[in-house]
């Protein structure tokens, strides 16, 4: 792996990404405007604090995934992957590449919401803010490299958006949002442990609960990270170098 080709690919991407107004308006404004709308909702009462915290990581990670997911899967169709594999460029490169770049935006996307969050709506947490916004980039992370490992599997963009609720929404309902992963049954609680998102609300929760948060929330995002690094690697050793 060539780190100089891995960020030259990275540049590329990001190149693309900047003349596409409205991917970029999707990335970085519409989970402001979710963030927004759901304050609105709960507006005069006691119930956004609690639940929009854990939603902050939730709207990154869904956009993350989707836009992810069919850009790659474009890039694929319109015979970009398969030039660009004609040349001294090896696959972790591209992967790499294609995860700095849209691992960056997921940063941006994360701070820009927190911001908001925590100054326009006013947002009340117990922990540090800045540790919020750690939570919040890591989740998008995983978005990100979540989108480009499925994208392997999917031959149209219709087929990309079709994993949403085969692998995001179960993970939505398991993850503790709707019902706390204590009170679970038996059977979905041993799944949940085993889905990253699980220990992304976790994290976001405790932050907002607990004003020393401390090592329960690093030990989250460190399996959130690791679910990552874990995706991205999926992602490469399963990128074809011909579109079927």
């Amino acid at each position: 792996m060539s780190i100089r080709m891995t960020f030259a690919t990275a540049a590329r991407v990001l190149r693309q990404l900047r003349r596409d107004h409205r991917t970029v308006a999707l990335l970085l404004v519409v989970p402001l405007l979710l963030m927004g709308l759901l304050a609105w909702i709960y507006y005069g009462t006691d119930v956004f604090d609690p639940i929009g915290a854990p939603l902050l990581g939730v709207f990154p990670f869904l956009v993350m995934f989707l836009v992810t997911s069919i850009a790659t899967l474009r890039e694929r169709q319109s015979g970009t992957l398969e030039r660009l594999l004609t040349m001294p460029l090896a696959k972790a490169d591209l992967i790499g590449g294609y995860a700095v770049a849209f691992g960056t935006v997921a940063g941006l996307q994360a701070l820009l919401a927190g911001t908001f969050a925590l100054t326009a709506l006013r947002l009340d947490i117990a922990g540090p803010a800045w540790m919020l916004v750690v939570v919040a980039v890591s989740v998008a992370l995983l978005g990100t490299a979540l989108g480009l490992f499925v994208s392997a599997f999917a031959a149209t963009e219709f087929q990309a958006v079709q994993f949403l609720p085969a692998i995001v929404l179960p993970q939505f309902l398991l993850c503790g949002l709707l019902v706390r992963r204590d009170d679970l049954p038996p059977v979905l609680s041993v799944i949940s442990d085993a889905l990253p998102l699980s220990y992304a609300i976790d994290a976001m929760r405790t932050v907002s609960i607990s004003a020393s948060p401390g090592s329960e929330v690093v030990s989250d995002v460190v399996v959130v990270l690791a679910f990552t690094i874990g995706f991205v690697v999926l992602g490469a050793a399963t990128l074809r170098r011909r579109t079927q």
